[in-house]
């Protein structure tokens, strides 16, 4: 049996667990590394009705149970980070902490039209031709079209019904850690010390000169910011 500490990973919106792979092999010497590729995304089925954060959060929870994993630490980037915080909000017991990175958690109908309004295949073709090519790739046999249309129908059902709320996040007694780029503008520092000043346990971090792509993070910083997090929740200093 590994006595290694279970460490699920948890991608964001377009993507699939191939953008965790760097991530994951980082943390697989000190943790058991579990990436959880959310439905519709890298090849999985996409069913519309089944394509909602609600339905994320459940997925995440489901995945618990099937690994027979009775608590995790988790990292979930950007829309990653919201399906775990809104599992954990239902099920607080399955989760040891939860470390979010370029999570965008005010969502209104007014901030969902904002990050929609990229999100058409036409457009996208035009402006952005090769990231077009490499989601199309990533996401075969889904036609990109339907995966941005469910994307968009996923966001504008949030900004009118949000999963977190002041209310949820208060009483959730699960240490988080919440990392925002202080150039993402996507998730946007304000928001997100916000949000984090509403959850009993969550510490907070904006990390200089970091826009919103995973990609675009120091990697040593963030495997040592998950590492750190991780033991501060085991000690139970957090």
């Amino acid at each position: 049996m590994s006595m290694k500490l279970p460490l699920l990973l948890l991608h964001g919106a377009l993507a699939s667990e191939a953008q965790l792979k760097p991530l994951a092999r980082e943390l697989a010497g000190t943790y058991a590394v579990h990436p959880l590729g959310f439905p519709g995304h890298g090849g999985r089925a996409l069913v519309p009705e089944l394509f909602t954060m609600r339905q994320f959060a459940a997925e995440v929870l489901r995945y618990l149970q099937e690994q027979q994993l009775e608590a995790v630490h988790v990292f979930g980037y950007s829309m990653g980070g919201y399906a775990a915080l809104a599992a954990a909000t239902q099920a607080p017991t399955h989760f040891r902490s939860i470390t979010t990175l370029g999570t965008k958690f005010d969502w209104t109908p007014a901030t969902a039209a904002l990050e929609t309004r990229f999100l058409d295949a036409d457009t996208m073709q035009q402006k952005v031709p090769q990231y077009v090519e490499q989601l199309t790739r990533l996401h075969a046999p889904t036609p990109l079209p339907n995966l941005l249309q469910a994307t968009a129908s996923l966001m504008r059902s949030l900004g009118g019904a949000p999963l977190l709320t002041p209310d949820n996040l208060a009483a959730l007694e699960v240490p988080v850690q919440v990392l925002v780029g202080e150039l993402d503008k996507t998730a946007g520092v304000d928001a997100s010390r916000r949000f984090a000043d509403y959850m009993p346990r969550a510490q907070f971090e904006n990390i200089l000169n970091t826009p919103h792509p995973l990609e675009k993070v120091n990697p040593d910083l963030l495997h040592s910011r998950i590492a750190r997090f991780i033991e501060l929740a085991e000690a139970g200093m957090v």
